[in-house]
């Protein structure tokens, strides 16, 4: 039996420590370093959520694996100087930042940075700089784009996640400025409002109004991929990445499809809970429990970022929680070569099969934003923490502007791993419209729990629209039905499409919206063949 009481490791430990920048700027943060030998290799955390989020760093862990910690303040947080601006200077300040590090007395000239979701973005931002000594990376949930996947998902915004991230930003920035001295409290109870009322700021219209948030007006009125996208593009910049990098992803993230993304530009090892952004490495997400094995605790993933990071890692080249099975599994690569993408159509009485359909008439539902399909679980970032993961959608399903697809009773297990799609033969009567699909796996008692969502904003009345779901890996066990929910709607995740097809829609200018979706629609499930029991 391992000993749970390790004997205390003596650190040195310094606090609010000076960086300089290369504009002036002094970045500040925490050192912490073994007391004895040395030089070390050091590990850097940079994050813009203030001193609580130091507490969560694995400052013993990487201590223990012989590195010295080094966790700072993104500027404009915490104690460091200037401006917060989101995304916008974590490359050059990451990039001095490890210069500063390689010049202290105690560093052996190599560091490694670590981080979820922001911190991981700056992670990646720094490494794209190339500067000299970084020699590894570990990037957990986060996006690969901030446009694509961050601020849009198939041509919607984010509205839900935009705004629950950007009016706590906000309010840290006024926090911010508050401690220097500044006069913040009209500002300050304009944001608080914004985040004690959710409810009532995502039914802003135009959207672009909602208030207290520097950079909403950016991010609401770039709704292509302009300038104003491509610039911060440059700043994450995979083909400048040159060191390994390590990523950890959850089905139930809603930067899922970003970190798939960054594993395929960059390679390295990849590792998909059953997790949720706010809950990485639970045993549990949504309404389901996975078991004590669905841990990241069970798999050692802690240690194992360690080793990587250490330039020691021996483990598989991608790790996945197969759902459903709830089991490990390693696989060589993904996706899976093995997984057959195999068309299953929506027919016209409600059935999804995978033979083609034989009848021609369209199904039919009327849509109307003012009365907008609830978000009802899945990767969300929003003001609720329980609104997320596997939810059951029976309340959702009664609706009128929701159309559900069953297939019949399985006979035998399903299992769904890799990319999933849906491929619509769609019209609408509106000059733009919305079309949402989700996939959903329905228990024998009738609970119907979703598995993975997507949407796509189209400017057309009628055509063939891809909805991306991401990815998956899903079980249908049998005596369980497969079932694909298709509407026009999943707000507050995404903003209501006002079918005006302009910008700036106010409530005023709300339009009902005709839909029709034909049966030659489908979606393409990645099925792996089961491997028969020995």
């Amino acid at each position: 039996m391992p000993k749970l009481n390790r004997p205390p490791l003596p650190v040195i430990t310094e606090h609010d420590t000076p960086m300089p920048m290369r504009d002036g700027t002094v970045l500040r943060g925490s050192v912490h370093r073994p007391a004895e030998g040395g030089p070390f290799p050091a590990l850097l955390v940079r994050t813009p959520y203030g001193e609580d989020s130091f507490r969560t760093a694995p400052v013993l862990p990487a201590l223990r694996a012989g590195f010295a910690v080094v966790l700072q303040h993104c500027r404009g947080r915490g104690t460091s100087d200037g401006e917060f601006r989101p995304w916008l200077d974590e490359g050059a300040d990451g990039h001095d930042t490890i210069g500063w590090i390689t010049s202290r007395p105690w560093s052996n000239g190599e560091v490694v940075m670590s981080g979820m979701s922001y911190l991981a973005g700056c992670a990646l931002q720094a490494a794209a700089t190339r500067p000299p000594g970084l020699k590894a990376v570990v990037a957990a949930m986060t996006p690969h784009d901030f446009h694509d996947g961050l601020k849009y998902h198939g041509g919607a915004f984010a509205l839900g996640s935009a705004l629950n991230w950007g009016a706590f930003q906000a309010m840290l920035g006024l926090l911010h400025a508050a401690e220097a001295g500044e006069d913040v409290g009209p500002a300050l109870g304009e944001v608080l409002r914004v985040l004690d009322d959710q409810e009532t700021a995502v039914r802003t219209l135009p959207v672009g109004d909602v208030p207290g948030i520097p950079w909403w007006g950016d991010w609401t009125s770039h709704v292509a991929r302009d300038a104003y996208w491509e610039g911060l593009a440059e700043t994450l910049r995979h083909d400048r990445v040159e060191v390994p990098v390590m990523h950890v992803a959850g089905w139930f993230d809603l930067f899922l499809a970003g970190t798939l993304e960054n594993h395929r530009r960059l390679g390295g090892p990849l590792v998909i809970g059953p997790w949720s952004h706010l809950a990485p490495g639970a045993t549990g997400t949504g309404r389901l429990f996975f078991g004590a094995a669905a841990s990241a605790q069970a798999i050692g993933l802690e240690e194992r970022q360690m080793a990587f990071l250490r330039g020691e890692d021996d483990g598989p080249a991608v790790r996945i929680f197969v759902m459903g099975d709830d089991v490990w599994r390693d696989e060589e690569a993904w996706p899976l070569e093995r997984a057959v993408g195999t068309p299953y159509y929506l027919h016209a009485d409600g059935l999804l099969s995978p033979e083609p359909p034989s009848a021609a008439e369209p199904a039919v539902f009327v849509f109307d934003p003012r009365d907008p399909v609830p978000t009802v679980g899945g990767p969300t970032l929003l003001a609720d923490p329980t609104n997320v993961g596997p939810q059951d959608q029976r309340d959702v399903e009664r609706r009128p502007d929701v159309l559900c697809y069953s297939s019949e009773v399985l006979t035998s297990d399903v299992e769904v791993t890799g990319p999933v799609s849906v491929a619509l033969h769609a019209e609408t009567s509106a000059a733009s419209t919305d079309w949402t699909a989700k996939l959903v796996d329905v228990h024998p008692d009738g609970r119907a729990m979703s598995v993975i969502d997507g949407i796509v904003r189209v400017l057309v009345p009628s055509g063939t629209f891809v909805v991306d779901l991401v990815a998956t890996s899903q079980v249908f066990k049998a005596g369980h039905r497969i079932r694909v929910e298709i509407s026009s709607s999943n707000f507050p995740r995404f903003d209501r499409n006002p079918g005006t097809g302009r910008a700036g829609s106010g409530e005023a200018d709300l339009v009902v919206q005709h839909q029709k979706v034909h049966p030659d629609s489908y979606i393409t499930l990645p099925i792996v063949p089961r491997r028969a029991a020995p």
